[in-house]
């Protein structure tokens, strides 16, 4: 139950504070009053779009506070998902910047949009004029059926799976769109694999094979350098290790006499040592070197294969080569891979769609079998409401697939009088009929939906006299079981209220500004009387307030 609404700064209201009891109050006033801004500001605290344009004072924040009775409503659940502090008196509050920028706040603990969008769902209906444009509308119309049908249970569990089902077939769809492309490609890929396998490569082969083909190419220019080494060494006559040789003896022989030749000696033993080993490494070097133009010619070709890859995959080194070859490796095995993919989540699909179907006929079959109840319920509103030749059939036509709403299609049929077909409810009702209709359709969900608050906003629009009376009757009829607030122009209504609320403006030296007020019992009397006979109030109008409230 809504306990108190505040408005603060918002559009032409500086500040209200509006305390609601149970029941059904009703609110009135003349037309650009300002009731129209109350349902703006209480669609604020349910998550519609901030704007700071409907800030009245710029230098100051817009605040829009609500308290609710939460005590009968099982909402803790809802509390617990979204981490909120529970409490059966529940806070809600919205808070708009000069900028534009809002904050939510639930209980004190700020919320998401998304978040106080769900919370009023559960909390509030707000029937406004331009939502008797929901009678075209097939799925407004099925929802009717499944609150009435009390389906919810039914209809999350079936929505659960279809929303898997369509993801499930959106994934199928990808990965055979994508095994499809793949399997496009899958010969040349395998052609590139298998060259790459062929290649046999390894990641230091370039270097070495470069570096042994560099060597073949200069083998004889090699071999001949390091023959004249030892030539020029040990060979020739005047070999450099027989004359070292000679040297060293020289020095030796007068190293007795002469003391300081004896370092000199030892220096050109240690090069004459030095040079011998030298003499053996070259000869070792030079039996090594091999002229082979078959080797050369191999090399040349092996690296003719690896140049040709890498040009071919516009890379430059064989660990990238190698790495490529891995990669197509791998996308062989996905290929490998979605395939038992497709078949696991084909077989999945196919029985998802079984138990999809299972859902959706118990779904068709509750709907058909409690269609002639709410056909029953509604007609005996409008022949009370002064449509007593009024008909109306609810027709099922099945759906080519599923939907979110199951397999079936749903269609009002309406007639109000006898000698008309059945048609489409919205395509042959005028405007009063619309109004009735709506109200019937709000009271028979108003049984079943367990909403704790609807607000209807000039449902009445084209009735008066005594069809205003008996729909005021059944907004008081919905009140004993929910807070029912209806915004209404009609006396007949606004009498029936429990509360009775007047919107109305006031002109001073800071601009127009907006009120509301609760109506004490004479004030009340006035207001219908008003709505009765206008500006020039007559004895005549307020006898009739009077009878009207019942005095």
């Amino acid at each position: 139950m809504l306990k108190t609404l505040t408005v603060e700064n918002y559009a032409l209201i500086d500040k209200s504070v509006i305390h609601f009891p149970g029941g059904f109050s009703v609110i009135t006033g003349e037309t650009g009053a300002g009731k129209s801004i109350l349902l703006g500001a209480l669609n604020l605290i349910l998550g519609q779009k901030s704007d700071a344009r409907f800030i009245k004072y710029p230098d100051k924040k817009c605040v829009i506070e609500s308290i609710f009775d939460l005590s009968t409503y099982r909402l803790q659940p809802f509390f617990e998902e979204n981490e909120l502090d529970y409490d059966d008196e529940c806070i809600v509050r919205r808070e708009i910047a000069p900028n534009g920028k809002s904050r939510s706040f639930v209980n004190d603990t700020p919320v998401a949009i998304s978040v106080l969008k769900e919370l009023g769902e559960k909390l509030i209906d707000i029937h406004s004029q331009h939502k008797n444009l929901l009678l075209n509308d097939n799925r407004f119309q099925l929802n009717i059926v499944d609150t009435v049908a009390g389906n919810r249970k039914e209809l999350e569990h079936y929505r659960n799976l279809y929303s898997r089902f369509c993801n499930d077939k959106k994934r199928l769809k990808q990965l055979i769109d994508e095994t499809n492309k793949k399997n496009a490609d899958k010969d040349f890929l395998d052609f590139q694999l298998n060259q790459l396998k062929e290649a046999n490569l390894s990641e230091t082969e370039q270097e070495e094979l470069e570096a042994e083909a560099a060597m073949l190419t200069h083998s004889e220019e090699i071999k001949a350098a390091l023959s004249k080494s030892l030539w020029l060494l040990s060979e020739n006559e005047q070999n450099i290790n027989a004359n070292l040789k000679e040297a060293i003896a020289s020095v030796q022989a007068v190293s007795a006499v002469f003391p300081a030749s004896e370092d000199v000696a030892q220096r050109l033993a240690s090069c004459f040592i030095e040079l011998k080993e030298i003499t053996r490494e070259l000869d070792s070097m030079q039996n090594d070197v091999e002229v082979n133009p078959q080797q050369l010619e191999y090399i040349n070709s092996r690296l003719d294969t690896i140049y040709s890859l890498e040009k071919k995959h516009n890379v430059s080194t064989v660990k990238e080569l190698l790495q490529l070859q891995q990669s197509l490796e791998e996308q062989f095995q996905q290929l490998d891979f979605r395939s038992e993919e497709i078949e696991r989540l084909s077989k999945d699909i196919e029985n998802q769609e079984t138990a999809l179907r299972e859902l959706a006929q118990a779904l068709s079959e509750k709907r058909k079998t409690k269609a002639p109840e709410i056909e029953h319920e509604i007609v005996a509103i409008l022949r009370n409401l002064g449509m007593p030749n009024a008909r109306l059939s609810i027709r099922f036509d099945p759906k080519e697939s599923f939907s979110a709403d199951g397999i079936d299609e749903v269609n009002f049929l309406f007639s109000a009088n006898k000698d008309r077909v059945l048609q489409p409810i919205a395509t042959i009702a005028s405007g009063g009929e619309i109004s009735r209709v709506m109200l019937s359709l709000k009271s028979v969900i108003s049984r079943s939906s367990g909403l704790p608050i609807i607000i209807l906003d000039e449902i009445d629009t084209g009735v008066s006299g005594e069809i205003a009376d008996k729909m005021g009757t059944i907004m008081q009829e919905m009140g004993k079981t929910m807070q029912v607030i209806s915004i209404t122009h009609l006396p007949q209504i606004a009498s029936k209220g429990t509360v009775h609320y007047k919107v109305f403006k006031t002109d001073n030296e800071k601009g127009v500004t907006s009120n509301i007020k609760q109506l004490s019992a004479e004030e009340r009397v006035t207001e219908i009387a008003q709505m009765l006979s206008g500006t020039n109030l007559t004895e005549a109008a307020i006898r009739n307030a009077e009878e009207l409230l019942g005095r």
